[in-house]
């Protein structure tokens, strides 16, 4: 079980360091993640191995060179997996409210990452991530409207 789990941990961190096709491998059809939105308001579930690919393709596009390295875990509890990881990559543009002076600018954010296994594939993830940190250097100071 150790291995399968830290083989996923791995196959998780290269999706988000620019791998899209691991999350075929990776996590179900119908996968499921838990997350804050950007622009306020309390947790929202999102279902979907595409929608998963659209988010961190999104988040790429600004952050093409994003690393992200894992500097506590894999830690497995039963079928839980938790990463904590940091984040470092240069800002191209595109991101939300942010102010476009910060194009060029080198960014660094934390966050932990708790990851459910089921029938050998990430089932559900709950992010936990310093996105005030990551607003703060990229002078952002206002989202646009949320729509409901």
């Amino acid at each position: 079980m150790a291995g399968e789990f830290a083989k996923l941990a791995e196959s998780w961190v290269a999706i988000w360091n620019g791998d899209l096709a691991l999350t075929e491998t990776t996590v179900p059809e119908d996968f499921t993640w838990h997350a804050a939105p950007l622009d306020g308001g309390p947790v929202r579930a999102t279902v979907g191995r595409e929608n998963l690919k659209t988010w961190v393709g999104g988040l790429r596009a600004a952050f093409p060179d994003l690393l992200f390295t894992v500097h506590i875990g894999p830690i497995v509890d039963g079928d839980v997996l938790v990463l904590r990881w940091l984040a470092e990559g240069t800002y191209r543009g595109g991101f939300p409210g942010a102010d476009e002076e910060q194009v060029g600018r080198r960014v660094s954010f934390h966050g932990t990452d708790i990851l459910r296994v089921a029938d050998g594939l990430i089932a559900e993830y709950w992010i936990n991530a310093d996105i005030l940190w990551l607003f703060e250097q990229l002078g952002v100071r206002e989202l646009p409207v949320r729509t409901p």
